[in-house]
């Protein structure tokens, strides 16, 4: 398994992952989906074989402060590292920097808790109309 940047090329097949495992409400198109990534710092993509069977992105300042946004695996390919591995390679090693992210869907705060995340009682959000 390899964990590269997402690439234009990569667009219909990372559509097509993010629309079969939950994410079509948030997706729209081909180009919105090529918008939101170019609007994020970082966005990876785990291969196997030379199918797209993971995707990740996150929006960092680089310093201080990150939010991770999307982190999606194939269901076939779970529970083999590539989530771990997503997450690893979006949120590096820089101890400075605080990462937070919404851990709503079923197992993720699990997921999570096990890559040094903590539920936290200091944010809050404002949702989307």
């Amino acid at each position: 398994m390899q964990v590269r940047s997402t690439t234009a090329s990569d667009l219909d097949a990372v559509h097509r992952l993010l629309s079969t495992h939950g994410w079509s409400h948030r997706l729209g198109t081909v180009e919105d989906l090529g918008r939101l990534i170019s609007a994020s710092q970082r966005a990876l993509v785990a291969v196997e074989d030379g199918e797209i069977v993971g995707f990740a992105r996150a929006i960092t300042d680089g310093i201080s402060n990150g939010y991770l946004s999307m982190v999606v695996v194939a269901q076939p390919f779970r529970r083999r590292g590539i989530g771990h591995a997503l997450v690893e390679g979006l949120v590096g090693s820089d101890p400075n920097i605080t990462w937070v992210l919404r851990a709503g869907r079923e197992g993720a705060a699990e997921f999570f808790a096990k890559l040094g995340f903590s539920a936290s009682t200091t944010a809050m959000e404002r949702l989307r109309r």
